[in-house]
């Protein structure tokens, strides 16, 4: 089954895996929604470059995803417009570092809310529609710490655990349907996030970028190589194929082997 003309919801899309997950669907023709929390000009014309590079349909929706309405919402508006929602990709997240004692009471419950409860929220708007419709894929973009953890990351990597388990039940509740849920974990993937990271790294500690990324940001990931928005986006796009048909409720870990430690 092609997966041209069906419609595609990747929440917190305007940059990074999302926009490249949004991008790789885009290019086997599917409908995407592009969402983040701001509404501005550059939003919204960042769906029509992607339309535009890919002669595919895409729109931008505004929706804050620690809004359980406003999650729910931003389906509906994807099913309004172009009459479902196939594909759901979960993955606006945010991150906060700090020791358990001192973690800001307020960032725990935003990356709780953004991060796991979210994917709920969108989710259970999503489920109805793919079963009126025969079919449906909802994939989560975990993390490898979903699988395992790091210190001063509590609420990330309670987030990201969850959202594995989300996933496992979503996989059941719908095991003898057309619908698959899965969750793929990254490692770390150079993003322009990570990428912005990396001078103040060098400076800070009077290491080369070579230095930053093998002995820092990719201490834990043992093939010393980040993972590639574009492989990300393409596990997706495999996940919506029938050859991954009977891929449920499990997690595929793109991390160098991180968790095979």
């Amino acid at each position: 089954m092609s997966i041209s003309g069906k419609t595609a919801v990747v929440t917190g899309s305007t940059s990074g895996i999302g926009l490249g997950v949004a991008r790789a669907l885009a290019e086997q023709g599917a409908n995407v929604v592009l969402n983040s929390f701001t509404d501005s000009d550059e939003d919204h014309a960042l769906a029509g470059k992607l339309a535009q590079d890919t002669g595919a349909k895409a729109i931008y929706v505004q929706a804050d995803m620690s809004d359980g309405a406003a999650c729910r919402k931003l389906v509906d508006t994807a099913a309004e417009t172009f009459g479902g929602a196939d594909i759901l990709v979960n993955n606006a997240g945010i991150q906060h570092v700090a020791a358990i004692p001192d973690f800001p009471v307020e960032k725990w419950d935003a990356i709780i809310s953004i991060n796991m409860t979210s994917a709920f929220h969108t989710t259970a708007a999503a489920l109805p529609r793919m079963r009126a419709a025969g079919w449906g894929r909802v994939i989560n973009i975990a993390s490898a710490h979903g699988l395992t953890a790091s210190p001063f990351k509590s609420a990330y990597v309670t987030a990201k655990h969850g959202v594995v388990g989300l996933t496992k039940v979503t996989a059941l509740e719908t095991a003898q349907e057309p619908i698959t849920c899965n969750a793929i974990c990254p490692g770390y993937v150079l993003t322009p996030l990570v990428e912005a990271q990396i001078p103040d790294t060098m400076k800070k500690y009077g290491m080369t970028r070579e230095q930053v990324e093998r002995e820092v940001l990719l201490e834990r990931q043992p093939s010393k190589q980040f993972a590639t928005i574009e492989q990300i986006g393409g596990n997706v796009v495999f996940l919506c194929s029938p050859h991954a048909d009977q891929i449920t409720g499990t997690t595929i870990s793109v991390d160098g082997g991180w968790t095979a430690l």
